[in-house]
């Protein structure tokens, strides 16, 4: 069987690792062709891991984010590509991938004598919300302009919808209106977790490095510095820290890993917030698995996210987080425990504490500040949510685990081709 798989870019992120591990179905039952467009400047190219692992994408270069009129050539080129590989299953991801992929994909399957009588190519489309863009990325009106596109092509171009969490599942389909519900499939994320089994040896080189003493607790947050992200928050988290909850003599750092085009404005703003000495820019790093163990707090300060895939590598190091319960982050956090909601006014400074982290309500400083001071000042509390994170991970989000669901889906979608 053969499966084309398409994606925007291969950009730093979680997306980028998930189709190059999908791409590696190259078996006796599977053929794989990885199709991918142009990275921007300003973002890090990832395609440094496809090669890693032994696998070559096909390059589109019209194909990127930015919304252009290359498009339509993008939508041919697609078109042909079909044509020539005669894919069975077509699986786009990500946002731009999934709207000219699936626009390509009508085409290739209508455009043929035999849909003069109702046989159009028989070949299954398969589309992955990794997120959605259906708030905080665009203006209110383009908003509604995608969200019809994504609502026509989820019922005229797509054969099954993949989410990765349930709540995302809740959003996209009932709250937004996209597809009907039995088009959908919740497949989690899934990572290479031997890439972490070592944490506990890890870690001392990155602290090192930065010169970091045994006793500073170190706050890291790993992503792309774009506005989706929201930097912002995490700085004003940490000078509202550093202002109401610091203790004396007590040492916390902010480490910030990654890198973008609002790298600039965040270090002026560190600075006028006061705290460019408490504040670290490591830029774009690629061992993860040594800085992880070295934070003893993962947070993510997300507007709109599906499943971070932050959350998950941090979870397999066995690190707290604390993150904005936006997306599936809800359902990485589990439920909250007895007795959570904390710190006095509740109204000024509300989080929660959840079965594997903490949770913050989109956009509070405060209660986001109010959050690290509870994990900063109990180590029990920080060992006893990253051993349950570490425990959940690893039941659920192995990348073996991620190819067999996939398969799975795959030989259903097969079958009812047949």
């Amino acid at each position: 069987m053969k499966i084309v798989r398409v994606i925007a870019r291969l950009n730093v992120g979680g997306p980028a690792k998930h189709v190059v591990w999908l791409s590696k179905l190259n078996t006796a039952e599977w053929n794989t062709l990885l199709v991918a467009g142009t990275v921007p400047p300003g973002e890090d190219d990832m395609g440094y891991f496809a090669t890693e692992l032994g696998v070559t994408p096909l390059f589109v270069p019209e194909m990127s984010r930015e919304i252009s009129v290359k498009d339509a050539l993008t939508v041919w080129k697609l078109y042909q590509l079909f044509r020539r590989e005669r894919p069975d299953i077509v699986h786009t991801h990500t946002a731009k991938a999934g709207t000219v992929g699936r626009v390509a994909g009508l085409f290739y399957r209508w455009l043929t004598p035999r849909a003069l009588v109702g046989q159009p190519r028989n070949c299954r489309f398969v589309h992955t919300y990794h997120g959605h863009i259906f708030h905080s990325y665009y203006s209110p009106l383009k908003t509604r302009v995608f969200l019809l596109i994504e609502r026509a092509l989820a019922k005229l171009g797509t054969d099954c919808i993949v989410v990765l969490s349930e709540q995302q599942l809740r959003e996209i389909n009932e709250e937004f209106g996209v597809g009907r519900a039995r088009q959908f499939a919740v497949i989690p994320l899934g990572i290479d977790l031997n890439v972490f089994e070592n944490w506990r040896e890890r870690g001392q080189s990155f602290r090192t490095e930065y010169a970091f003493g045994v006793n500073d607790v170190l706050v890291g947050i790993v992503g792309r510095l774009t506005k989706i992200k929201n930097h912002e928050l995490f700085l004003r988290a940490a000078a509202l820290f550093k202002s109401k909850f610091a203790k004396p003599g007590s040492r916390v750092r902010f480490v910030i890993i990654g890198d973008g085009a609002l790298r600039s404005a965040l270090e002026q703003q560190a600075q006028s917030l006061g705290v460019d000495d408490d504040v670290i820019f490591t830029g774009s790093r690629r061992d993860l698995e040594n800085i992880y163990p070295a934070l003893d707090i993962v947070a993510l300060t997300s507007r709109n996210e599906g499943t971070p895939l932050t959350l998950i590598e941090a979870m397999a190091n066995a690190r707290p987080v604390i993150s904005t319960a936006v997306g599936g982050v809800v359902d990485l956090l589990g439920g909250p425990l007895a007795g959570s909601q904390d710190a006095g006014d509740v109204a000024t400074w509300a989080f929660q504490i959840c079965e594997r982290g903490i949770s913050v309500p989109p956009g509070d400083a405060h209660g986001l500040a109010a959050g690290l001071a509870r994990l900063v000042e109990d180590p029990g509390l920080r060992r006893e949510t990253g051993a349950r994170g570490l425990q959940f991970v690893t039941r659920r989000y192995s990348k073996e685990r991620l190819r067999k669901d996939i398969e799975e889906l795959y030989r259903d979608l097969v079958r009812q081709a047949v």
